[in-house]
């Protein structure tokens, strides 16, 4: 059975990451903060598919020298790691210059700094290895520089899909395969306001999008295709004054 490593998995994207990857057959390593919700996931999963096996620990992934620590406990624990999803990750932005730095470099060293440490303790295993599969959840923002509130959201999330990118440079034509995921909008804990709309996926719809193109080794992926795929399309080449009142 492959084994998959999530961070940021206790709610959300990473909760529902785990409940159809497990449904597929995968055994599962899942990281977060908060290890009452990990428990409870752990007993839902190991419920619907009892021959599953699921390892959980608490992982704060700002705290960079557990990530090293943790990642390797449950490689031992389970015997390796097919697969790391770095998801953990959080949208405080503010407007650049309105007072915020505080948000802006929470976001940043959460969403890049915090993803850098992932990357690491998941490539040394995985050159350890010889093998491995790193996914990346960067952003739908990531596309083009965002104003307001996505401004450091977005950069952070750019930065994080090129550091996949150098690292995929690295290992071309290695066992150790790397993926970039550019979610759309997707109803999940950090939109809780969210609803399924045209535009915004449920979480169920969404994540299965995120979880087929990561099946399928794919090297980077807009998802749920439509209208995502499209929509990027466009947002690369609208004028700024467009994307101000679209953002």
């Amino acid at each position: 059975m492959p084994t998959t490593l999530i961070t940021g998995a206790s709610s959300g994207l990473g909760a529902e990451m785990a409940r159809q990857l497990a449904a597929r057959g995968h055994d599962l390593a899942l990281c977060a903060r908060r290890t009452d919700r990990l428990d409870a996931l752990r007993d839902e999963i190991v419920a619907a598919h009892p021959e599953r096996r699921v390892a959980v620990k608490a992982l704060d992934v700002d705290d960079h020298d557990a990530v090293f620590r943790v990642f390797g406990e449950l490689r031992d624990e389970l015997g390796g790691l097919d697969r790391v999803v770095v998801n953990a990750g959080i949208g405080k932005g503010q407007p650049l210059g309105t007072g915020r730095f505080d948000a802006n470099r929470q976001t940043a060293m959460t969403n890049f700094v915090g993803a850098l440490a992932q990357t690491e303790a998941a490539a040394a295993i995985f050159r350890a290895q010889d093998s491995g599969h790193l996914v990346v959840v960067s952003s739908f923002s990531a596309l083009r520089g965002m104003p307001r509130n996505m401004t450091t959201y977005a950069a952070s999330k750019a930065a994080v899909a090129h550091l996949a990118e150098g690292f995929r440079a690295d290992v071309h034509g290695t066992p150790i395969k790397v993926t970039v995921l550019y979610p759309g909008f997707i109803v999940s804990e950090m939109s809780a306001t969210a609803t399924a709309t045209l535009l915004v996926a449920s979480t169920e719809k969404g994540v299965r999008a995120m979880v087929e193109a990561m099946e399928k080794e794919k090297g980077s992926a807009v998802v749920p295709a439509w209208p995502w795929v499209p929509l990027g399309f466009l947002i690369r080449r609208v004028p700024l004054g467009v994307l101000r009142r679209l953002a």
